[in-house]
C-alpha cells in the first residue's frame, strides 16, 4: 500500500473503491475489516482534499459577460 497523501484523485479513488468493494463482500477477518476502514477513511480524507483543491482553482477563474476569462489568480500563487 502506497502512502495516502502522495496520491492523486484518481489514484484515492480507485482505491477507496477497491476497499469498500472488500467490505461489503464481509469475507475478510475482523483485524483486516479494522485496518481496511481506517484505510478507507485516509483515501475518503484524501479524495475531499483533492476536490477542495480543485473547487477551490475553479472558483478563482471569473468571467466577463463575453466568457472571457477575467481577473484570474496564477493557480500556484497560493
Amino acid at each position: 500500500m502506497s502512502a495516502v497523501d502522495g496520491m492523486s484523485f484518481e489514484e484515492a479513488i480507485r482505491e477507496l473503491e477497491a476497499v469498500v468493494g472488500k467490505l461489503e463482500r464481509g469475507d475478510v477477518a475482523l483485524d483486516e475489516s479494522i485496518a481496511l476502514y481506517e484505510r478507507g477513511a485516509a483515501l475518503r480524507a484524501r479524495c475531499e482534499k483533492k476536490l477542495a483543491e480543485a473547487e477551490e482553482k475553479v472558483a478563482r477563474i471569473t468571467l466577463s459577460a463575453d466568457g472571457q476569462p477575467t481577473g484570474t489568480t496564477p493557480l500556484d500563487a497560493g
